[in-house]
């Protein structure tokens, strides 16, 4: 009983960070109809300024907060130089958004010479119930995961941003008529789901070290459960990520992981096939 509590944590606290990495993902695709598939590079370079403000000799929090102000402003760079330019086309903006997380990878993996490199945890240790020990960080990570998730969901319900939002996602000629940016719109969604990538890295670097392709896991498992989810919605890639993460975190407990990665991209497909507009299908956040 006690190793099932002990695992149900795990897959708990694994599941959150596919939360945090799909919840970007999703909303850029549900606002923009694009796949942003340098997602997983943001999760890296959330990372990354984690390490750079720790080798800084800064607090390592110090640089898990600014990681998703500094990876959001990269994302909305990105966005108002390159992606814009690709909404009427979503396969090359698929393929161009690809480009910038290969781009952003080498140059990474340039940085840091190809090495595993460890960061601390800012706050160590294990509670205890019992006999049972359960990872103070992992803790961490569910409890600040389930706070992105309703302030995202009261940001994009309750919010005269969010009503812009939820108007450009409905009818972008009809809100451009009724004078909203609807590019100033993009930009900022796009900003906020990479904001929301960074600083999913930033929290699980002290748990899978940096190291240069960290975020291809998380981009791949990213899609997945985004599809599984279905777009247009915001309990969409919620519901997916966490259907994708409960598998891919509870299946290596029974079999192989190679297996079990395996597995869930199967089970994914076979989902997808007979449902494919997903768990959740709307056109509203």
């Amino acid at each position: 009983m006690e190793n099932l509590i002990v695992a149900l944590f795990e897959i708990l606290s694994f599941g959150a960070i596919v939360v945090l990495v799909v919840l970007g993902l999703g909303i850029i695709a549900s606002m923009m109809g694009i796949f942003n598939f340098a997602q997983g590079e943001f999760v890296l370079l959330g990372a990354y300024v984690t390490y750079l403000a720790y080798t800084a000799g800064l607090p390592v929090w110090t640089g898990m907060v600014a990681a998703p102000f500094v990876v959001g402003a990269l994302g909305f760079v990105l966005e108002r130089l390159v992606v814009r330019r690709f909404y009427a086309a979503p396969i090359v903006a698929m393929l161009g958004t690809y480009a910038l997380g290969l781009i952003i990878r080498e140059i990474v993996r340039g940085l840091i010479g190809g090495l595993y490199i460890s960061v601390p945890e800012p706050i160590g240790g294990s509670i205890a119930f019992g006999s049972m020990h359960f990872s103070t960080w992992r803790l961490v990570i569910i409890v600040v995961t389930a706070l992105v998730m309703v302030g995202s969901y009261l940001l994009l319900s309750r919010t005269s941003f969010g009503l812009r939002v939820r108007a450009s996602l409905e009818n972008p000629a009809l809100a451009r008529a009724s004078g909203i940016s609807t590019n100033a719109i993009y930009g900022a969604t796009f900003a906020f789901g990479a904001a929301l990538a960074g600083l999913a890295g930033a929290l699980i670097v002290p748990v899978f070290s940096l190291f240069a392709d960290l975020g291809l896991r998380f981009l791949i498992q990213g899609f997945v459960a985004v599809m599984v989810g279905g777009i247009g919605s915001f309990a969409g890639p919620v519901a997916g990520a966490g259907v994708i993460g409960t598998l891919s975190a509870a299946l290596p407990w029974v079999i192989q992981p190679v297996v079990a990665d395996v597995l869930v991209f199967v089970l994914a497909i076979v989902f997808i096939k007979f449902r494919p507009q997903g768990l959740v299908s709307g056109k509203g956040i």
